[in-house]
């Protein structure tokens, strides 16, 4: 065939379109490939989305369920957090109140004691003032009267008659002691 000849019959056939042999076989390998991945393959496929559907709707529900359980801990831990607070500003009041207490009382035991020593000291003073003003009268009177003894020349040995001279003497003393007072 010439040169010609063979240009046109190339022309007529289109490039696009395949011969209708190749077309038929291809057609029915392409049916037995798809029928065999559908009958094998597809159900292995759905299976698996399947249970990744399952395991992300579980996974999604648990968390859901965790969420909600979290949320009551949380809200059962600050209950009991705003209780204890509670409890120990409490505490807090009632140890304060007890110390102020405790206070007061010491306060008042300690004024006590200190009244008792005062009280006690006065006691003691005024005994050591009489038992001095006893010892001194003696004293006094007993060398007023050897004094007196010596002056005169004589013995003034009347023990009675010393005791009531010494004692109107010393009386008197006192009481001029305590007008000029």
């Amino acid at each position: 065939m010439s040169p010609l000849v063979q240009l046109a019959a190339e022309e007529a056939e289109n490039p696009l379109i395949p011969p209708i042999p190749e077309l038929v076989i291809g057609l029915i390998a392409f049916v037995i490939v798809f029928g065999f991945l559908a009958w094998k393959l597809l159900p292995n496929i759905n299976k698996v989305l399947e249970e990744r559907r399952e395991a992300i709707e579980g996974g999604i529900e648990k968390a859901e369920a965790a969420q909600t359980e979290a949320q009551s801990v949380l809200e059962q831990y600050k209950a009991q957090l705003a209780e204890a607070r509670h409890e120990a500003a409490r505490l807090r009041q009632e140890a304060q109140e007890q110390g102020a207490t405790l206070i007061a009382e010491m306060r008042a035991e300690g004024q006590r004691q200190r009244e008792d020593i005062v009280a006690a000291g006065h006691a003691q003073i005024a005994a050591d003032r009489k038992a001095a003003s006893a010892s001194l009268r003696q004293d006094v009177g007993k060398l007023a009267t050897d004094l007196a003894g010596k002056l005169v020349g004589e013995s003034l040995e009347d023990h009675a008659r010393q005791s009531r001279v010494i004692d109107r003497f010393l009386d008197e003393l006192d009481e001029k002691a305590e007008a000029t007072r």
